[in-house]
């Protein structure tokens, strides 16, 4: 849970960072397309036509934008592997903790059994007590009626 957090904290002000470089990036690459497009328009050649120079200056804008597009694919690239990373911590994370509860659940109804258990030999003692309780008081009455029997019938002879 602690690295979630510090992956969390960590990473809110890179991606901040991270958005902010490829808003740049964005910015710098609608930039030279503005260029590009000018440098498409240039025409200073005889009767208003392209020259080779035109042309090779509209290829250097073009090799420029995509340059600055390869730029924008490697950092996409770069801030999708961290997102992966990311959420693999998580899910590593998420599993940790499901596991350790698995185990808290585990000892808890192995305790509950446990209990149960107890609860179980307890009853059993109690109903032995009780038995003997009552055979106790059966074979006290049946001793008491015996011996008033023989008192009683040692008064009448």
């Amino acid at each position: 849970m602690k690295k979630l957090v510090l992956i969390i904290l960590l990473s809110l002000p890179f991606n901040l960072f991270a958005q902010a470089k490829l808003d740049k990036m964005l910015q710098d690459r609608q930039t030279l397309h503005q260029q590009w497009q000018n440098s498409e328009s240039k025409k200073s050649g005889i009767f208003g036509n392209r020259t080779k120079k035109d042309m090779i200056e509209t290829n250097n804008w073009m090799e420029r934008i995509i340059q600055k597009d390869n730029q924008i694919m490697e950092e996409l690239r770069m801030l999708n592997d961290i997102e992966k990373t990311e959420i693999t911590y998580e899910k590593n994370d998420y599993k940790f903790i499901s596991q350790k509860q698995e185990r808290e659940i585990a000892t808890l109804k192995r305790a509950l059994q446990e209990k149960d258990s107890e609860i179980v030999e307890k009853n059993s003692d109690k109903r032995s007590y009780e038995w003997t309780t009552l055979i106790f008081f059966l074979s006290t009455l049946t001793f008491g009626y015996l011996y008033w029997k023989k008192v009683k019938g040692n008064f009448n002879n």
